[in-house]
């Protein structure tokens, strides 16, 4: 059995790590290379970064960033916001990122994603969607998927589309429910499960991380292949150990750290 990864989310913007709810309202938590060196050293799985605003302003993407914490860490980078064209993918790349994630720029351009994976193969090619329970005119549900960091609905349907991006090449969905993101109460089991199960692609579930038991359910209930948490580790309230022993404790299965990486957080 695979062992489920635990992934630390810092987004950033302008340079620092920031935390909101529902993507907006935000904090200031930190630096994020000093953050990334600090989950580096937890034994995080991996770590994605966001640069939130950069689709919505326009802006380029954050290569200097990712290349210093590259540099500095030993766990694989996930880099998105403000990836828009082949070019910037593979700038992201060179920089010393393992996987590019994205979004806004897919879902006007498809092609983007079957490019990505052409020149880098779908295990680097990682499909975000940020997810929102919408009331319909008629009082039923639809799952929508919005684009510039959560203020542009799209009309399309997560599943569909989730299926799309895995027929284009994406190798991994993240799927952030932005109902759920930054509440702490838990994410969405069932919009989780129901992705999981429509897709063959390992699927990270993102939005709403409060405590273990949460990365517990959304793991074995929600079928999550990953979970993604940015409150509760950023500003202390679980580290990445308590939270893995917790797992470990309740049959799911999870990489231990090892004492090297405790000593040796810092690449030669």
């Amino acid at each position: 059995m695979l062992a489920k990864r635990i992934i630390p989310c810092l987004d950033v913007d302008r340079g620092r790590v920031v935390k909101g709810v529902k993507f907006f309202d935000h904090v200031d938590a930190g630096d994020p290379l000093e953050q990334a060196k600090f989950y580096d050293a937890a034994g995080a799985d991996e770590l994605v970064f966001y640069d939130i605003t950069a689709s919505h302003e326009g802006r380029g993407i954050m290569a200097d960033v990712v290349r210093s914490v590259a540099d500095s860490v030993f766990m694989p980078i996930t880099v998105g916001g403000g990836i828009r064209t082949l070019d910037d993918a593979t700038r992201l790349i060179q920089a010393g990122a393992e996987k590019v994630s994205v979004n806004s720029a897919a879902v006007k351009n498809p092609q983007l994603i079957s490019d990505i994976a052409r020149k880098f193969g779908s295990c680097a090619t990682v499909l975000g969607i940020d997810a929102n329970r919408v009331k319909r005119a008629d009082g039923t549900e639809t799952w929508e998927v919005f684009i510039n960091g959560g203020r542009v609905g799209t009309g399309r349907e997560v599943l569909a589309w989730a299926l799309e991006g895995q027929a284009l090449g994406a190798g991994e969905i993240v799927l952030n429910v932005m109902n759920s993101d930054g509440t702490l109460e838990g994410y969405d089991i069932e919009m989780t499960a129901a992705v999981s199960s429509a897709v063959h692609i390992p699927v990270v579930a993102s939005g709403g991380a409060g405590n273990p038991e949460h990365l517990r359910r959304v793991l074995q209930e929600g079928q999550a292949d990953a979970a993604l948490a940015a409150s509760i580790f950023h500003f202390r309230t679980y580290s990445v150990p308590q939270v893995k022993e917790y797992l470990a404790g309740r049959g799911v299965v999870v990489r231990t750290v090892s004492p090297a990486r405790h000593s040796h957080n810092q690449k030669a």
